[in-house]
């Protein structure tokens, strides 16, 4: 998964510019159907169709941090188009978009379909 330019200017300030960034007290799942550039934050997200980003909390282990609990979104009322990546929030809309990452296969999401992460599925690993 990697940060976007917010993240990284958020991290570069607080590490080395000794300024304080509080982290967010609730991450949100986002869905994109499309990303033209994600260090920017330039994504098309899901909407309609039921569709809302989805809480999620995370747990660290060493340098990897990997969702905790399965994270699922409604059932489809409409269909939410071809998955492609997902995204991490500080909002559960608008917000900064802090992560994001290809999906390992693209998932067409139609109508009656849940799209569901397992657990320890999401992993964000810095090196």
């Amino acid at each position: 998964m990697s940060f976007t330019n917010f993240l990284e200017t958020e991290i570069l300030d607080h590490v080395f510019g000794g300024n304080a960034y509080s982290a967010p007290g609730t991450l949100y799942v986002a869905l994109f159907t499309a990303v033209s550039d994600g260090e920017a934050g330039t994504v098309t997200e899901v909407s309609g169709g039921g569709y809302a980003r989805q809480s999620a909390a995370f747990t660290v282990s060493g340098n990897t941090a990997s969702n905790s609990a399965s994270i699922e979104y409604p059932t489809a009322t409409a269909s939410y188009g071809t998955v492609t990546h997902v995204g991490i929030y500080d909002a559960s809309t608008g917000g900064n978009l802090m992560a994001y990452a290809s999906l390992t296969a693209s998932k067409a999401i139609d109508t009656g379909d849940v799209f569901r992460i397992p657990t320890g599925d999401l992993d964000i690993t810095l090196d």
